[in-house]
């Protein structure tokens, strides 16, 4: 038993002066934030104590079970009951060794990683805000190199992967089109919020999660120490796509976001611009059905017979095929267009998530496509003074 309990307080003094065991993962992804490793370290810490103790209390039960046999001669004790004394210190001793693991050894630690995760202000370099969508993220920079840049990313999987008809890729539900880029070394305050439903930005190497609830601005925060790209995905059931919104962060050298967040702004500008010129009905049509595959047909389906009655079809509506505009030439109410803009029911706004030309081409595809054959055409122009 002095054995026992040697080993114990040596690799509990260890566990306390060192993090010993941090390079032991226990199936944890390697961490890539401070976080992750101080949750990783605190993890490691718990699984040694209650080894520990599982360990000394069924050695003290198998070398009882072997030394106190029958067979050995061993004789029942013939006494009535514990004595008062005996009675105290054997209720008094476990209960503060108990005492000493779990608010000592235990509490803080745990404490300290607990308001180590909740200290997002603190040297806080840069601030992205993080929007939950059925069934995809929106990036919006706030602050710094990169403010103004804001862009949806969605599920970028082949469809013909996810319908068994194609061999699934590397990064099957995990690669997206857009990529969010964050500095190495910068500590990133996320500001997590939804549109819809309660969504949850998880990446397991950061060692954090976060629920995205519509109404409220919930924040965590990263800090990544090595270049890479970090996979993940929404922890929160949250419909029929909940399977299809991954998370991919790229972390890249300062010098590299800088470049990055500049090619952005360019790309934006460009976009922006692209408002204010007349569109061809064959390339508003075109690049339609690139936006309505990446953002419309996880609801409507591709073909857009949706899935009613939650998800209505499209082909065949009367707001894909009724007018848009009034003798005043201001959209109408209930409108294929105000539907877009301010959405109604389940269809959410996407107003703050397509620019006008991307509202403007998907508008014209699907009163072009999908079966439909209406025959018009509307213009970024139109839909951008529709916005004021």
């Amino acid at each position: 038993m002095q054995f026992l309990n040697k080993v114990f307080f040596s690799l509990i003094f260890a566990l306390l002066s060192s993090s010993a065991f941090a390079d032991y993962t226990w199936n944890f992804p390697t961490p890539a934030t401070p976080m992750a490793l101080d949750t990783l370290e605190v993890h490691n810490k718990f699984m040694v104590i209650v080894c520990i103790i599982f360990l000394v209390v069924l050695g003290i039960m198998i070398y009882s079970l072997i030394n106190h046999r029958k067979s050995k001669g061993q004789k029942a004790s013939k006494a009535t009951g514990p004595t008062t004394k005996s009675q105290i210190i054997w209720t008094m001793l476990p209960f503060a060794l108990l005492l000493y693991i779990d608010f000592i050894l235990m509490g803080i630690p745990a404490y300290h990683s607990v308001v180590f995760m909740e200290d997002t202000k603190t040297n806080a370099d840069m601030v992205v805000k993080v929007t939950g969508l059925q069934w995809r993220w929106q990036y919006e920079y706030m602050d710094g190199d990169a403010k103004g840049i804001k862009f949806v990313s969605n599920l970028s999987t082949p469809q013909d992967q996810i319908d068994n008809k194609a061999s699934k890729g590397k990064d099957y539900l995990l690669e997206v089109d857009n990529r969010v880029v964050l500095p190495v070394g910068k500590k990133v305050r996320l500001l997590m919020t939804s549109t819809d439903v309660i969504h949850n930005w998880w990446v397991p190497a950061f060692g954090s999660a976060r629920d995205a609830i519509p109404g409220y601005l919930r924040e965590t925060w990263v800090k990544i120490e090595k270049p890479g790209v970090y996979r993940g995905q929404c922890k929160e059931l949250c419909g029929k796509g909940h399977g299809f919104m991954p998370v991919v962060v790229e972390a890249v050298p300062e010098a590299e976001f800088k470049t990055w967040a500049q090619d952005q702004k360019v790309k934006l500008a460009a976009a922006n611009a692209g408002a204010d010129k007349q569109w061809t009905k064959e390339d508003l049509v075109a690049k339609g059905k690139e936006v309505y595959i990446k953002n419309c047909a996880v609801c409507h389906q591709a073909g857009g017979q949706g899935l009613p009655p939650t998800f209505p079809a499209l082909t065949g509506s009367k707001i894909a095929n009724g007018p848009i505009f009034g003798a005043d030439g201001k959209y109408l109410k209930d409108s294929h267009l105000d539907r877009l803009l301010n959405g109604k029911n389940v269809m959410p706004s996407w107003k703050s998530i397509l620019n006008d030309t991307d509202i403007a081409a998907v508008i014209t595809y699907e009163r072009n496509g999908l079966g439909n054959s209406v025959g018009d055409v509307l213009q970024p122009s139109q839909v951008k003074a529709a916005r004021q």
